[in-house]
């Protein structure tokens, strides 16, 4: 029988999101990672490979949802002072409730437009 861990599931539900989603310079990927003790969030455009932009919670204490606003605001400011106005998100893999739903929150408080809002 083959049995699939958690880590294994949100791989594959991962790998399915981002075979859907891309990012550009214009419109670039709002990319989540989230660990036990920590939130790392990017801007990336994926057609040039490169980060725009990002933030992590190493500096803030325990990964909590308010701590996860506060990181989305963070990477927020940093987006605006590049210029930049949408974004899509890649929640990798997660659910988007709790601390996903609290950093897209936080850079939608700076200013910045969700693409899938946009429509």
């Amino acid at each position: 029988m083959n049995v699939k861990t958690r880590k294994d599931s949100r791989a594959m539900r991962h790998t399915r999101v981002r075979a859907k989603i891309s990012g550009s310079a214009v419109c670039p990927r709002l990319s989540i990672m989230i660990s036990n003790r920590h939130m790392y969030v990017q801007l990336i455009d994926d057609a040039a490979a490169v980060t725009l932009a990002s933030a992590q919670s190493l500096t803030e204490g325990n990964p909590t949802v308010a701590t996860a606003q506060g990181v989305g605001r963070q990477l927020g400011e940093k987006a605006k002072a590049k210029g930049l106005t949408r974004f899509v998100v890649d929640r990798g893999g997660y659910r988007f409730h709790g601390r996903v739903k609290a950093i897209v929150d936080g850079v939608l408080e700076m200013g910045l437009t969700n693409l899938k809002e946009a429509k």
